[in-house]
């Protein structure tokens, strides 16, 4: 039986993967988390008690310890990331070189030492920057704005290196902007439900033009778990996207948002323009449907569907998280 090691597994997409995981696999869970601000033990507490799951505390920065856990696992899915486009923007970038960079670069000197059958690196879509060219496939230059965006290209490239210098079984996963239950309010997506459910202003950067591809996280954790059961030799070194292939505008988003939720289409209010906003962004789907089999298969209408549901279902969930940072802010 496959020991996955998970890293941030507290983490949005990490902790949606694990449940999955958990759910449509036999797989063993061993995940590793430093519960910074953007990973959150809630995330997982209803499969903390499962018999299949392992939690340890701890830092991907810290060489001996993801040695230690290296060596007891056969794949390494490293979704550890310090993920908050404006805290990168407004109070540096050393945190996201750190984590983003340094502690992939540990990691991928582990499995230097301790083979294991593959290692699979989340990347993120921010690497592209603003689509050249619609959809942006993996071939499109690498053209980050923003320094956290900077640094999952860092990461993303010196996994590749990894594989081209050592011949290690790396692949590259690129997912475009996941949604959907346990995100973090700071995102657009919740943040405009939160807003709204609060009967507050959905605050849209500039006039909302700014286009995303959208991805339900659960179809997200489908295509990983696909990544890992693909033959090595057929994914080893690639760069997969995983997108829906549409794109959808923020203020779009803000009306939908609104429409389910039954509030008047006028509750919004437009803020300046977020520095280093990305244009557009649209995803090749090809190479996922031919290396993978995968495609998303959740609409975003069917998805939002289920996301408010959940925000709404569960309020004291992310009013905690917003009166953590409330708290912070004030001391």
């Amino acid at each position: 039986m496959k020991r996955v090691l998970v890293t941030g597994g507290a983490g949005f997409i990490s902790s949606n993967f694990i449940r999955h995981l958990l759910e449509f696999t036999p797989y063993e869970v061993v995940t590793l988390d430093a519960l910074t601000y953007a990973g959150n033990l809630e995330n997982l507490a209803d499969v903390m008690s499962h018999e299949r799951l392992s939690f340890v505390h701890g830092d991907i920065r810290d060489a001996a310890l993801v040695r230690e856990l290296v060596e007891g696992v056969d794949v390494i899915v490293n979704a550890a990331a310090e993920s908050h486009v404006e805290k990168s923007i407004e109070h540096g970038a050393s945190e996201f070189v750190t984590t983003n960079v340094e502690g992939t670069q540990i990691l991928l000197d582990a499995i230097r030492v301790t083979p294991v059958e593959r290692f699979i690196l989340i990347s993120s879509s921010e690497v592209y920057g603003t689509a050249e060219a619609a959809p942006m496939d993996e071939e499109h230059p690498l053209n980050p704005r923003s320094p956290y965006a900077a640094t999952k290209a860092g990461a993303d490239r010196l996994a590749y290196a990894y594989w081209t210098t050592y011949d290690l079984p790396i692949v590259i996963v690129r997912p475009f902007n996941n949604y959907g239950p346990r995100q973090h309010p700071e995102k657009v997506v919740p943040r405009f439900i939160t807003q709204a459910l609060a009967d507050e202003p959905l605050t849209i950067h500039g006039d909302g033009h700014a286009s995303r591809d959208w991805l339900y996280v659960l179809d997200d954790a489908e295509a990983i778990e696909r990544t890992i059961e693909a033959p090595i030799e057929q994914v080893a070194g690639e760069v997969i996207n995983v997108a829906s292939g549409v794109d959808i505008s923020i203020a779009d988003i803000a009306t939908m948002v609104l429409d389910v939720l039954g509030k008047p289409r006028d509750l919004t209010c437009n803020v300046p323009e977020r520095l280093g906003q990305v244009d557009r962004h649209i995803g090749s789907v090809d190479k996922a449907q031919a290396l993978l089999g995968w495609q998303a298969r959740t609409s975003f209408a069917e998805g939002l569907e289920r996301t408010v549901a959940w925000y709404r279902d569960n309020e004291a969930w992310w009013r905690a998280i917003l009166a953590r940072e409330t708290r912070a802010l004030s001391s």
